[in-house]
């Protein structure tokens, strides 16, 4: 991918997209693959904000169930399994458990019932996946003393066993909203970070357009298109709000999300669902309290989510230390074995997303249940414009397929049907991915080590000779930066393939390194050297490249008692 701002103006395009979280880089991708003339802008980095700071879960829909809602259970399985044959390398199955105690609506009975009609609803959630690895088990049933082996400090009263249940992982969420990016490239579609949309371009009733800024130089500049799809996620309604005539009716409401990083493993390969201290007002039937997810991810823990009303800016939220310690001491009620503290905690995410309508103070609270899309001809009368606001990663490719059918429709143009999910994205050209891990460990480079070419190729896929090239081509990017496995020659190429302009691209979305926890001043100022080579950056640039990250830092990690570091 290259930034090219003068490919923005240069012409008229069928479809001019301003986001590039997950549901705009799906978008791209799938009006890319019909034959569409794309152009793609992102006021910051690609996927910087909702779309990277999400729990990593692609549901498969089993907890709609309790709402009755079979239309999203069906439609959450065929998109998890979507993710799981287009981009093996980067979502996988993991297991869940689920403790059941007594007879009531916490015990078995109820929870078998609602397994075994999850089962029977997605009886094709596994079409089509040719790698046995990425196969949803069914669901199933363990006893008291199984439930016991794998939590041993399990309340132990009325315990009765416990469900296993399935679900859908993502290694690595900006790399996944990356791969289907670089897929609309290769289709065709042009596309820049650090491009922001500044207003509508407009002849009368139409939109025909957007003003856009180069946020690296402040220049301004118009994009042309035939439609104009916004897909700024939270900050798509201030994008209206300049113009009464497009403003959303009703407004919408919004939650943080937020979940935090444990810098250990907790639960071995399995997950555990404790209950929280909230109800669910929207069940129609449904166990005493609300689930948490204590859930492995690489040799980190994540817990979570908690959810609240935020009703300022989109990226001025933030989260106090009083709530930190209430979701630790929510955690330690229902699990004290964990005895988490406050040291534990490395960082935290949280991003926002759609809600749905609660009373001010509500304590149980009633989550988004659907992507909001807005034909502007139809509730405006404003033509060449259409609104997509996501509400969860899950449905960010099914979505995008049925609002590009609705841009189609605007252009008049037959194209082809959306794309198969036997399609796979950049880099998930893999029949079976732990054969595809044997046979590139056993091509590794003498250099690398095992465990730096299993995260190569969980980030890369099918492309990892990519990165390789560098190293071939010269022997200083061989080495890692600092003790992580990230590879200095992953740094070259995202500065040369993958767009990164800024420091913080680079540690928090281009590579694992801070992904997890702060890593080392060295080995960031290791990154900073490496992208100052290719991008001809000066001490000051890098002094203040710097700072930006250690600012990220500061905020993902300031209510922690021990800033904690790696690499």
């Amino acid at each position: 991918m290259r930034r090219s701002i003068v490919a923005l103006s240069e012409r008229v395009y069928d479809l001019v997209i301003v986001g590039g979280g997950i549901f705009g880089v799906c978008a791209a991708w799938d009006a890319a693959q019909r034959g569409l003339s794309v152009a793609l802008v992102e006021k910051e980095d690609f996927a910087h904000a909702t779309s990277a700071n999400c729990f990593k879960i692609v549901h498969g829909g089993i907890r709609y169930l309790q709402h009755g809602d079979i239309i999203r259970v069906r439609q959450s399985s065929k998109e998890r399994n979507a993710f799981l044959r287009m981009a093996p390398h980067l979502v996988h199955p993991f297991p869940i458990v689920i403790p059941t105690y007594g007879h009531g609506v916490a015990g078995k009975g109820l929870l078998r019932a609602g397994v075994l009609l999850y089962d029977l609803l997605t009886w094709d959630r596994n079409r089509g996946v040719k790698d046995p690895g990425r196969a949803i088990p069914r669901g199933h049933f363990i006893s008291r003393e199984e439930a016991l082996d794998l939590f041993p400090s399990l309340e132990r009263k009325e315990l009765t066993g416990a469900a296993i249940i399935y679900d859908g992982h993502m290694y690595n969420p900006p790399r996944l909203a990356l791969a289907f990016l670089r897929s609309a490239v290769e289709a065709g579609a042009i596309v820049a970070n650090y491009v922001g949309a500044v207003g509508f371009l407009r002849t009368k009733q139409r939109v025909a357009g957007i003003q856009a800024k180069d946020m690296l130089t402040g220049e301004e500049f118009p994009i042309s298109g035939r439609v104009v799809l916004n897909a700024a996620g939270p900050w798509a309604e201030h994008l209206l709000e300049p113009q009464p005539d497009l403003r959303l009716q009703p407004q919408g409401t919004y939650s943080r999300d937020a979940c935090f990083v444990v810098a250990r493993r907790l639960t071995g390969d399995y997950a555990l669902a404790i209950q929280g201290r909230t109800s669910d007002p929207d069940a129609i039937l449904s166990r005493k309290r609300r689930h948490l997810f204590i859930v492995p991810w690489r040799d980190y823990t994540l817990i979570g989510v908690w959810h609240i009303v935020h009703q300022g800016l989109p990226g001025e939220f933030t989260l106090t230390e009083e709530e930190l310690q209430s979701f630790i001491d929510e955690i330690n009620e229902a699990y004290p074995a964990f005895q988490l503290t406050r040291d534990d905690v490395s960082m935290w995410n949280a991003g926002l997303v759609l809600f749905g309508e609660n009373k001010p103070g509500a304590t149980d609270l009633s989550y988004g249940k659907r992507s909001r899309v807005v034909d502007h001809a139809r509730s405006h009368g404003i033509e060449g414009l259409v609104t997509l606001i996501g509400v969860r990663y899950t449905t960010a490719r099914g979505d995008a397929l049925r609002v590009v059918d609705l841009v189609c429709k605007k252009l008049e143009r037959k194209t082809p049907h959306p794309v198969s999910p036997a399609t796979p994205v950049y880099g998930g050209q893999i029949e079976c991915f732990e054969e595809f891990v044997r046979r590139a460990a056993m091509r590794r480079p003498a250099a690398l080590s095992a465990e730096v070419m299993h995260a190569l190729v969980r980030n890369h896929g099918s492309e990892y000779e990519g990165v390789l090239k560098y190293i071939r081509e010269d022997g200083r990017y061989a080495g890692t930066v600092g003790s992580s496995t990230v590879l200095k020659a992953e740094i070259v190429h995202a500065v040369r393939e993958e767009m990164a302009q800024k420091l913080a691209d680079m540690v928090f979305r281009r590579t694992d390194l801070g992904t997890g926890e702060r890593p080392k001043e060295t080995a960031l100022k290791t990154c900073a050297d490496l992208m100052g080579e290719e991008l001809g950056w000066d001490e000051g640039r890098k002094r203040n490249e710097l700072a930006a990250v250690q600012g990220v830092f500061a905020r993902y990690s300031h209510t922690v008692g021990t800033q904690r570091e790696s690499a």
